[in-house]
């Protein structure tokens, strides 16, 4: 008989739910949160078992110590849920039911053991990214706030520090001192990340064909290629498209009216936009590759389509979109067949 089993998972506790193929409830279990624990109760459930736990910080670390334990693991992605009473038993057979009915709307792929070091070094360097962004916002807000603006980026460099700090009043530069201490450990910091980061990604053959694509240099292929782990997850560059936040939706209410005795459709409007489900990781790497054709290859034919599309009257954020989606099928394509970019194969138009 099957065992459909859902795991809520926090710090110190893991409640662990057991419901047969009929959805009676068996069996519940509080344990603590550690590999042997977990495994030790798991092992303790009759084959063939199926497991079901939701995505979070915790994840793939219960990905990679259970799966050997079961027949079938399966990671939720987090859905908005009902504001009605919860609790972690109530979660835990959520979790159970939903994998024994099928109805989990998001899957979430998991890896943990492939690009390991290099998806940690990618989350560090984006987080150090955006430390140092937030750095750079606070000491425009404090300029901003003895009414100094500057349009360029020599608010931050060290070049014309001295006389950026000489227009602040001296109630305000031990502030701008320390911040911009902070700024300059950060970028040290983040010259370190990158170069751990690239190291680590020139590690693997693939890093190098795909950095020949237009637009994706070493750091965006770092990025991507731990986030994507293997093209054969995507079917279809629509897929793909869908999964990067480049995928277009179609939205529409009362599609139906009656006529006589049957029902038709009715014409309405149809609201267009994109996926709202999507990875942000990918979303910028792509969107990033499409500024930087645009922006630095102007004899590229990436970039002469973009032209095209200009002169036949489509809007620039929907032609930069229609190149993130292009470079997007491009990189899919090379991975897939392993092979570098060959500008000859764009279609002439």
């Amino acid at each position: 008989m099957d065992r459909y089993i859902g795991i809520d998972a926090h710090a110190t506790s893991c409640t662990i739910a057991v419901i047969g193929p009929s959805g009676r409830k068996l069996d519940e279990h509080v344990v603590e949160t550690k590999a042997s624990a977990l495994v030790e109760c798991i092992q303790s459930i009759p084959r063939p078992r199926h497991l079901c736990l939701e995505e979070g910080t915790q994840s793939a670390w219960l990905y990679q110590v259970l799966s050997p334990h079961v027949d079938e693991l399966v990671v939720a992605g987090l859905t908005e849920r009902r504001k009605d009473q919860k609790n972690d038993r109530r979660d835990a057979f959520a979790r159970a039911q939903e994998l024994r009915l099928g109805a989990i709307e998001k899957l979430v792929f998991k890896a943990p053991d492939r690009f390991a070091l290099l998806r940690q070094l990618a989350s560090s360097y984006d987080l150090i990214t955006r430390d140092v962004v937030r750095t750079q916002c606070r000491l425009r807000a404090l300029y901003l706030s003895r009414g100094l603006h500057s349009p360029s980026q020599t608010l931050y460099g060290a070049a014309h520090r001295d006389e950026w700090m000489g227009k602040l009043p001296a109630s305000c530069q031990p502030s701008a001192e320390m911040l911009y201490a902070e700024l300059d450990a950060q970028r040290e910091l983040k010259t370190s990340a990158e170069k751990q980061l690239i190291t680590e990604s020139h590690r693997y053959p693939i890093s190098h064909m795909l950095e020949t694509c237009p637009g994706l240099g070493p750091i965006r292929v770092a990025l991507m290629i731990p986030v994507v782990v293997t093209p054969d997850r995507f079917r279809t560059a629509r897929q793909f498209w869908s999964y990067c936040g480049l995928g277009i939706v179609m939205r529409t209410s009362s599609d139906w009216v009656r006529q006589g005795d049957r029902w038709i459709r009715a014409q309405v409007n149809q609201t267009r936009g994109l996926s709202r489900s999507f990875n942000r990781t990918l979303k910028y790497v792509f969107k990033g590759a499409a500024t930087t054709v645009i922006t630095k290859l102007p004899d590229h034919p990436l970039r002469q389509h973009y032209d095209r599309m200009l002169a036949a009257g489509i809007k620039p954020n929907l032609a930069k979109l229609t190149l993130a989606r292009q470079i997007a099928a491009i990189a899919l394509a090379m991975w897939k067949h392993e092979e570098e970019y060959d500008p000859a194969r764009h279609r002439k138009s």
